[in-house]
C-alpha cells in the first residue's frame, strides 16, 4: 500500500478534528504509524547574526589560514555545511533538523557525482547552535580569535 506523508500543526480545533477524522479512516494492519511530536523551534535572528553580521565567517576568512591561503566567509560556509550539518545516519536527527522526513544533506547528479542539497535552514534551534559550536572549535583550534563586530 502507498500512502502519503500528512502533518497537521495543531493550532486549533478544526486542526484536532482534522486529526482525528484522518485516524478514524485509516486502514488497519497496513504498517502505518502515528507520530505525535512537538515542532521544533527554527534557529533564531541572533544565531543568524551570530554566523554572519557579528563576523564569525568574516574572522575566520581573516585569519584562518590553510597551506598559505585564506578563503572567503562564503568558502567557509560552504565547507562548514559540507563538514558539519548532520547526515541522515544521526542518532538523534529529529532533534537537529525541523523535518528529519524530508531532510536531505545529499543528493546525487546524473554523471554520479554528489552534491551538497542541505542548508542551514534545515537545523532546528537546537541543530544550529551544536553547529555553530563545531565552526567556533574548529577555528579556534587553528588560532582564530573572535571578536564581537556590531554592523553599521
Amino acid at each position: 500500500m502507498d500512502f502519503t506523508k500528512y502533518t497537521v500543526n495543531l493550532v486549533g480545533e478544526l486542526q484536532r478534528e482534522t486529526v482525528i477524522a484522518k485516524a478514524r479512516n485509516m486502514p488497519l494492519g497496513q504498517g502505518l504509524q502515528v507520530v505525535f511530536q512537538k515542532v521544533p523551534k527554527a534557529r533564531t535572528p541572533d544565531q543568524n547574526s551570530l554566523m554572519w553580521s557579528s563576523g564569525c565567517l568574516t574572522c575566520i576568512a581573516e585569519q584562518f589560514f590553510v597551506e598559505g591561503k585564506l578563503f572567503s566567509a562564503e568558502a567557509w560556509h560552504e565547507h562548514f555545511k559540507r563538514e558539519y550539518l548532520p547526515e541522515l545516519d544521526e542518532p538523534y536527527l529529529f532533534e537537529l533538523v525541523k523535518n528529519p522526513d524530508t531532510y536531505k544533506k545529499w543528493d546525487y547528479l546524473p554523471n554520479g557525482d554528489r552534491a551538497l542539497v542541505g542548508s542551514t535552514t534545515d537545523l532546528t534551534k537546537y541543530g544550529f547552535g551544536l553547529y555553530i559550536e563545531q565552526i567556533y572549535a574548529e577555528a579556534a583550534g587553528a588560532g582564530v580569535v573572535f571578536e564581537q563586530r556590531i554592523a553599521a
